[in-house]
């Protein structure tokens, strides 16, 4: 019993700190699609720091790190029609910083050599790790040799 609470209150904390960090914060900055009337498409964020699985990449005379992943979906998100640029969160909003930054960098210049559509369909590093977690607490949750004769409640 106690075993799985304290599982239960790992996943949680685990979730609610993961889900803290993907909202946008003051000071944060985004790629951002919009479409043709300005209305909001999608949004990936880039960071100013290295972590892994991060690429260094400049836009507008400023350095950044991407996932190869954000880049490849600058330039399918420009293939579609929409409008993609650098947006700052300055607390208020959301200040526009840079255009076109589809055009200052490819997969190419992060050193990818497959097509956009073909980084979008794989799974990267970090995708990779998060299953690895989930395996992980999933396994908490197995019961053990003894527990295997009783079964779960819903094999009874």
């Amino acid at each position: 019993m106690i075993r799985t609470l304290l599982a239960i209150a790992v996943l949680f904390l685990t979730t609610s700190s993961v889900l803290a960090a993907t909202i946008p914060q003051p000071g944060d900055f985004y790629l951002i699609s919009r479409d043709l009337q300005g209305t909001f498409v999608g949004s990936h964020k880039i960071y100013g720091e290295n972590s892994a699985g991060l690429k260094q990449a400049t836009y507008c005379s400023r350095s950044y790190f991407v996932r190869a992943k954000t880049v490849a979906w600058t330039q399918l998100e420009t293939e579609r029609g929409n409008t993609v640029q650098i947006e700052f969160n300055f607390g208020k909003g959301w200040r526009p910083i840079c255009s076109h930054p589809e055009d200052q960098v490819t997969l190419k210049d992060i050193g990818i050599l497959r097509s956009a559509q073909e980084v979008m369909a794989g799974i990267e590093e970090d995708e990779k790790s998060a299953k690895g977690r989930l395996s992980a607490i999933r396994q908490v949750f197995n019961s053990s040799k003894g527990d295997s004769a009783r079964g779960s409640y819903h094999s009874r």
